[in-house]
């Protein structure tokens, strides 16, 4: 099984856990990179996750981010795919999605991902027969389902 976590994902756990809904998502954030360390499911990275998260003006969250993607990336979207992704990301974007959004999602159809993760609730409401599109607690809720 593959997923494809995004940028947002991946910033979960640095933001305010005050916030329960915030505390909820980082929890299964975690949670799905344990599923990956033990190789339960499969990470797919691309261009585009680094190009976002070269961007993170905090240097030790970029590097960490960095750290995992490269650790435990199953399969790797590159830039040589990038106009494939822009074409499928203009289709995307003609919904709402923006722009950056759209290419991530891009890159999970092209990786042929079986899940998108997100904590983005725009992003959330896009749907398409291309692929599942859920929060962190909802991926871990169908994998729950998938193991009984």
């Amino acid at each position: 099984m593959k997923v494809y976590l995004d940028n947002c994902c991946y910033n979960r756990p640095y933001d305010d856990q005050t916030q329960i809904r915030i505390h909820l998502e980082t929890e299964a954030k975690l949670y799905i990179q344990e599923m990956i360390k033990l190789g339960k499911v499969d990470l797919v990275t691309s261009y585009i996750l680094e190009y976002e998260n070269s961007k993170n003006r905090f240097s030790h969250k970029k590097q960490a981010i960095s750290d995992f993607m490269n650790a435990y990336e199953s399969y790797y979207v590159g830039a040589e795919r990038a106009e494939e992704a822009v074409n499928i990301a203009e289709d995307i974007t003609l919904t709402g999605v923006k722009n950056m959004d759209a290419l991530h999602v891009a890159c999970a159809v092209l990786a042929e991902c079986d899940y998108f993760v997100t904590t983005d609730d725009r992003l959330l409401k896009y749907q398409t027969d291309k692929i599942q599109i859920v929060a962190p607690e909802e991926f871990i809720r169908r994998m729950e389902a998938i193991d009984k």
